[in-house]
């Protein structure tokens, strides 16, 4: 019993001064991040081996408070697209998009087009049909922004024309994957609705019945179309904490404390390249397929993404995961600040 009282308070010691030297080795982060290196960061979390190493919040919310990660909600919308799939409510990605939402968003289509209604639930889920819907395009006819001047958003994206591709454009054969990627928020918001109609409740319903009950995730902040419909686009408001469940939920292949709340299949295939979008990144099932530097080489990593530079990374070479909420919505490149707080402080460190 001597010699095991002794090992127990050997390890607590050790247990401590690791626990020391992680808080001194994120001390400089710290200071950076409150100096406002990063403009406005509002909290970081660090998981290594599904716990966390480094967890701090730089503004008055604290961790309670549920952070509007804006586009990072595309990812959530994946996931549920994947167990409404495994609940036999959606047949598989090939599912036509059309078939599976109410009638009255099937007549009297605007821009009608055989091609329409071949669109899949695959097509929506990598940022690939053939509607003219581009986010980063302000003259496209299906910018994020003219939607939200409409009531009827899942109606806004079916009624848009198909996408023309000039001579300086690749078409979707000329395309690594087969596909061309487009960013469009409004053909997501569909997804949501497709996802609903399929399995015959309230997407937020069917949401926290899935995936954030498991998960022990509580009172997600969801934003709502004027006519209802949760948006699964963006803007769902979540815990630091809650984000970093979700990537772990993806690190350890589907499994929540030994439940299998996701399939392992649907895990792989969705952070399996379906569509290139620049050199460097890829994009999955809505997860962003990236490869970021470190000092010997790059690292490839799976992120949820979303406006204002918030970022959820999971790093699987290093058992990982790196979690940044922030408010630098109105701060030129905000990515690219917070990738740079990335590969400078929070990468090393693991």
């Amino acid at each position: 019993m001597r010699h095991g009282r002794w090992i127990v308070l050997g390890w607590m010691v050790m247990a401590t001064a690791v626990a020391q030297a992680a808080e001194d080795r994120y001390a400089e982060t710290t200071d950076a991040i409150r100096k406002g290196d990063y403009q406005q960061i509002t909290s970081v979390l660090v998981a290594q081996d599904g716990t966390p190493v480094y967890e701090q919040y730089f503004d008055d919310a604290g961790a309670e408070a549920r952070r509007n990660t804006r586009s990072a909600t595309k990812t959530v919308a994946g996931m549920l697209a994947g167990l409404a799939i495994a609940d036999g409510k959606l047949p598989d990605v090939g599912a036509r998009v059309l078939e599976h939402l109410p009638k009255r968003h099937r007549r009297d289509l605007q821009n009608d087009d055989p091609r329409k209604r071949a669109i899949t639930v695959e097509d929506l889920m990598t940022m690939s049909s053939l509607l003219e819907c581009n986010d980063e395009n302000s003259f496209s006819r299906g910018n994020e922004e003219r939607m939200y001047l409409v009531e009827d958003w899942v109606q806004f994206y079916l009624d848009l024309p198909i996408q023309g591709f000039p001579a300086w454009m690749p078409k979707p054969t000329d395309s690594p994957h087969g596909r061309s990627f487009r960013y469009c928020t409004a053909g997501v918001t569909t997804l949501g609705a497709v996802i609903e109609h399929a399995v015959g409740e309230p997407l937020q319903d069917y949401a926290q019945r899935r995936l954030f009950t498991p998960l022990g995730i509580s009172q997600p902040e969801w934003q709502f179309s004027p006519l209802g419909l949760a948006q699964a686009g963006g803007g769902l408001g979540l815990r630091t904490r809650d984000l970093w469940a979700l990537a772990q939920l993806y690190l350890d292949e589907g499994k929540h404390e030994g439940r299998q709340v996701i399939s392992a299949d649907w895990v792989r295939t969705s952070v399996t390249a379906k569509a290139h979008m620049q050199d460097g990144i890829d994009y999955g099932y809505l997860w962003w397929l990236m490869t970021l530097p470190e000092a010997d080489g790059t690292v490839p990593v799976w992120a949820m993404n979303g406006s204002g530079g918030n970022a959820v990374v999971v790093v699987p070479s290093k058992r990982a995961v790196i979690v940044v909420t922030t408010t630098n919505f109105d701060v030129r490149q905000p990515h690219l600040i917070t990738y740079k707080l990335i590969g400078e402080r929070l990468l090393p460190m693991l």
